[in-house]
């Protein structure tokens, strides 16, 4: 009970809880895609079971904690280099990431349907859009939990963070879909975004540490910028609309 009353438990629990929102943005933003290319009935479904996944994955290797850790030890050398467990799910989460975000940019580009995707059925379809979330959990998981534990030592304000994090992120996991969905441009950014990150995850494997935050911001400010041409096009398109009926 002394925990309620504890200011500085407070005080890490809103810490972490807003900083797992901003970790999972680009978890969320990878889901609201994915699921984007099933049937408009399944889409609704599947977001918030792949957040559900989502938090489950992040509880479990909180609680297998002392594994996670060890992720950390260097399994092998390369070229002078250690390689960590870590450094492998860093480096081939990061590859798949860079071959969805492709794959999706070029259906973009060529003008595919939505609800298209590779698997014929609905079946297939639901489960192979959830094994892709189940592998972008994992990969996005692995750095949160990680943070978490840095900041945190009590497992159950962990727990509670995240937990929290997740609920937030299933409200606006609708919005934000179809938000995307609504601006082909925007996701097209959003596309692109993911392929930095996949390019940060394999520069991270290979210990190139590059600052989070400066990623976080160019991806704020392309965001400002796209939603000031959204709205330009939008005014645009208005007064057309205006014109053509008044004439």
């Amino acid at each position: 009970m002394e925990w309620f009353t504890n200011p500085e438990i407070w005080v890490a629990f809103l810490t972490l809880t807003a900083l797992e929102i901003v970790l999972g943005i680009d978890n969320i933003i990878m889901i609201s895609i994915l699921v984007s290319r099933m049937p408009k009935h399944m889409q609704a479904r599947t977001r918030i079971f792949g957040l559900a996944l989502a938090m489950v994955t992040r509880i479990l290797l909180l609680l297998s904690i002392t594994w996670v850790m060890r992720l950390t030890a260097d399994l092998f050398v390369v070229f002078g280099q250690g390689i960590s467990g870590r450094d492998l799910i860093l480096f081939f989460g990061g590859l798949f990431l860079l071959w969805k975000s492709s794959q999706e940019i070029y259906h973009g580009m060529e003008g595919e349907e939505e609800g298209g995707d590779e698997v014929s059925g609905k079946g297939g379809n639901f489960i192979y859009t959830i094994i892709q979330i189940a592998i972008i959990d994992i990969v996005f998981s692995l750095d949160s939990v990680i943070t978490a534990v840095g900041m945190v030592s009590h497992v159950p304000v962990m727990v509670a963070a995240i937990v929290v994090a997740v609920l937030v992120m299933m409200v606006a996991s609708g919005t934000i879909s179809r938000f995307i969905d609504q601006h082909p441009s925007l996701k097209m950014l959003a596309l692109s975004f993911l392929l930095v990150v996949g390019t940060v995850l394999i520069a991270e494997a290979f210990d190139v540490h590059v600052p989070k935050g400066y990623v976080y911001f160019a991806m704020a400010f392309s965001l400002a910028v796209e939603a000031v041409n959204i709205k330009m096009r939008t005014a645009i398109a208005r007064k057309r609309r205006e014109a053509q009926e008044e004439s």
